[in-house]
């Protein structure tokens, strides 16, 4: 069972209006607006952020999926939109990793399932950058978003175009959870189940809590990690209730998009040289390390399977994929799918993939709740957006951390199979929490 509460019902037309302006700073186009904030890029070069709120909705429970679908299509079904198919109106959003998930703690704000429409999104794509004001429910007009828009416009165009990220608050401790001892004793277990079966492989998480010198502003780490890995999807979701979850991600769950799934298996890592033969060095034993090519091959016979549900699927060449400080085996898969899939069908069936669960899917949700002693919360699930069409974008939310003032506390996983060895794997999870790490410290 599911349920449903939006603090603004779908009762009403959604009215949006668009105009160009001059280049703005994402840091300063959120720091100028209340929370809730909401920001996604992706490497093709889309960048979209929002503020305030059109309208919302929080979702529970086993049928969390069907009932954001149900909500969003409702609440699109009278939508006006005057601007360019770009600048279109999107609810941004995401999930908790598993469906029984309380919003406390780290994770307040964040409940099992929030989607927003946002009064304000400023979308840049290619050398243009829009405007939108969009409003929602019976007192939605034309008049009255053409007003809201030239409010937002008078504002933006005082805003400056570019903003240095500032210096980095430092870093004056770190506390893991659970600490090395733990989980490497819980990674030998996991290697126990694996080898009387019939588990074969689960994805274990840590969080490690790093206590900072001054406050950090979410906005400006958002910006250095957009200097660092432009390559990966970056994202900030700020709630107006609780911290700020934001991280830059290398894995695109999956994005839909006339009909035309698109994901990706990212498996099996390695660190970076320190000279390009260094690298390709690593490169090389990626490709030829058994253990990592057979992870790498169950996340994509996996997710292969689950796509035939619902299309014809092609699977693509593997490759290595280098990141600042890390390399994957990555593999990309497409689907083509009815014109009325929606892409939240295809986000629940992929979520979670075995890259941050395991295999078989009960018996590695069971050992993660068994071993585990943090709550995931949004960690490793999927965030993104959706547009009225039910197209849209979907990252997993690794390489991620919440903001809260004067801490952040990161998470990280690593895959453990038949054959894995603790320490090891203790090492290689630590290159995880770099990311955000080194952009702090």
């Amino acid at each position: 069972m599911s349920s449903l509460a939006g603090e603004t019902t779908a009762d009403g037309p959604v009215v949006a209006t668009s105009c160009r302006v001059a280049d703005v700073s994402t840091r300063a186009f959120l720091a100028a607006h209340a929370e809730p904030g909401f920001h996604w890029a992706d490497p093709d070069g889309l960048e979209l952020s929002g503020a305030g709120t059109a309208a919302s909705v929080t979702a529970a429970g086993g049928d969390r999926f069907a009932a954001v679908r149900e909500w969003s299509t409702g609440l699109f079904a009278d939508l006006t939109h005057d601007g360019p198919d770009a600048a279109r109106p999107r609810l941004f959003g995401g999930f908790s990793f598993f469906d029984a998930h309380t919003a406390a703690g780290v994770w307040q704000g964040f409940p099992p399932a929030r989607f927003v429409l946002p009064a304000i999104q400023l979308t840049s794509v290619g050398d243009e950058t829009w405007l939108t004001a969009i409003e929602a429910g019976p007192d939605a007009t034309a008049a009255s978003a053409s007003a809201s828009l030239a409010d937002a416009r008078d504002a933006v165009d005082s805003l400056p175009a570019m903003q240095a990220a500032g210096p980095r608050p430092g870093v004056t401790d770190t506390t893991p959870t659970p600490g090395r001892d733990a989980w490497t004793a819980g990674v030998q277990d996991a290697v126990d189940r694996i080898q009387s079966g019939p588990l074969r492989k689960v994805v274990l998480a840590t969080a490690l809590r790093a206590d900072l010198a001054e406050p950090a502003t979410p906005c400006a780490l958002l910006e250095r990690l957009r200097q660092r890995y432009p390559a990966c999807f970056r994202f900030l979701v700020a709630p107006a209730d609780g911290g700020v979850f934001l991280g830059a991600t290398p894995e695109r769950l999956a994005s839909l998009r006339g009909g035309r799934v698109e994901t990706v298996a990212l498996a099996g890592s390695v660190g970076r040289g320190d000279s390009p033969a260094a690298d390709a060095r690593l490169a090389d034993r990626l490709r030829e390390s058994d253990k990592l090519r057979h992870e790498q091959g169950v996340v994509v016979d996996t997710i292969a399977r689950r796509l035939e549900g619902i299309g014809d699927v092609a699977v693509g060449d593997r490759d290595v994929r280098q990141l600042s400080t890390i390399q994957h085996l990555e593999t990309p898969i497409s689907a083509a799918v009815s014109a009325d899939t929606h892409v939240l069908d295809v986000i629940e069936t992929l979520h979670p993939t075995p890259a941050v669960n395991g295999l078989p899917p009960a018996d590695a949700l069971a050992t993660i709740r068994d071993t585990e002693t943090f709550d995931r919360g949004w960690y490793a699930a999927p965030i993104g957006w959706i547009d009225a069409d039910g197209d849209g974008t979907f990252g997993v939310g690794l390489r991620s951390g919440v903001v809260d003032d004067d801490s952040v506390t990161l998470f990280a996983g690593n895959g453990i199979v038949g054959d894995s060895t603790p320490d090891a794997e203790w090492e290689e999870v630590q290159l995880k929490y770099r990311p955000v790490l080194d952009e702090l410290q």
